[in-house]
């Protein structure tokens, strides 16, 4: 007798607080290609006080080839919203797009498809920035939004939830959720990946897995990337700090602060070059950040109402 397999199934999480642009991310979800033998179904997890996107979602039922299930978590923190959508997903795969971003679509395809090659726990996509006209142009020519993994000695160590699917049979990835502290700061996302790989987790890339980001105004500017990459610091640092005590925390502290020094001064040395001037400004921001990080520093405040004003 032949053997009735099961269809894989793969769930979808919006995290969403107070953006119009999700209209535009779920339209772009509608017309995804799916892996072949899958459901899809997708899973807006709303972060505001009121249920601001309810009526949006709902608004965009009929025009969905997918379930939409609409999980209201009013915190205002964005790893109340990620949890929720992993509490609510019950598939075997979990992707995760941002809520002012738009999928290609292949993506879900790529990202799939690497990870049936691999036999990863997490497969990262690229996000591609895309520049308003009136942007500064070594923004633009130095594409200082898009969103990349970094690899380590030949390995991807952490990742990001802007684009990335999850095995949600993973012993490495099931029940783990995001830090609750890092919510509103973020960072939240680096934590969680970290920890990921620090069990023997394996995250990998799929190059075709493309969504991508309009950068709005308000983020089109050196101190957004620089308050960015400094905050991302302070996750870094925080993270060596937990790894790292006594003595050897304070060696973590100096080498940061080293690097710090060294992308300032390079910083300095490029002053008329200003997409390497920059690059090196950023980095030492980032260095900054983790210096903060490993003495303990609080991280600043990034999401919920902060980013909404």
């Amino acid at each position: 007798m032949a053997t009735e397999t099961r269809p894989v199934r793969i769930d979808i999480g919006i995290c969403t607080y107070r953006r119009p642009e999700l209209e535009e991310t779920l339209r772009s979800l509608f017309a995804l290609a799916v892996p072949a033998d899958a459901r899809v179904r997708l899973i807006v997890a709303d972060n505001d006080a009121e249920p601001s996107a309810g009526e949006l979602v709902d608004g965009l039922r009929r025009y969905s080839p997918f379930p939409i299930s609409y999980v209201h978590c009013p915190k205002s923190n964005i790893s109340i919203a990620r949890n929720a959508c992993l509490s609510e997903c019950d598939a075997d795969y979990l992707a995760f797009i941002d809520d002012d971003e738009t999928a290609e679509p292949q993506w879900l395809v790529g990202l799939f498809s690497m990870m049936m090659q691999t036999g990863a726990d997490a497969v990262l996509g690229p996000v591609r920035a895309v520049y308003e006209n009136d942007s500064a142009r070594w923004m633009r020519k130095g594409d200082f939004h898009s969103t990349r993994p970094v690899w380590v000695g030949g390995r991807i160590r952490t990742g990001y939830t802007c684009n990335v699917l999850l095995d949600m049979r993973s012993p490495v990835v099931a029940g783990r959720r995001f830090a609750l502290g890092l919510g509103q700061s973020g960072g939240e996302d680096t934590h969680f990946f970290s920890a990921v790989t620090d069990v023997g987790g394996r995250i990998e890339f799929a190059p075709d897995a493309l969504v991508e980001e309009r950068v709005p105004e308000k983020r089109a500017s050196f101190a957004w990337l620089a308050r960015r990459r400094f905050r991302s610091g302070q996750t870094h640092g925080r993270i060596l700090a937990a790894r790292n005590s006594g003595p050897r925390r304070l060696l973590q502290t100096g080498l940061a602060a080293l690097k710090f020094g060294y992308c300032l001064a390079f910083s300095g040395a490029t002053a008329f070059a200003p997409i390497t001037r920059n690059r090196y400004a950023l980095r030492a921001a980032l260095h900054a950040g983790a210096v903060s990080g490993t003495l303990g520093v609080r991280e600043i405040r990034q999401y919920g109402a902060a980013e909404a004003t």
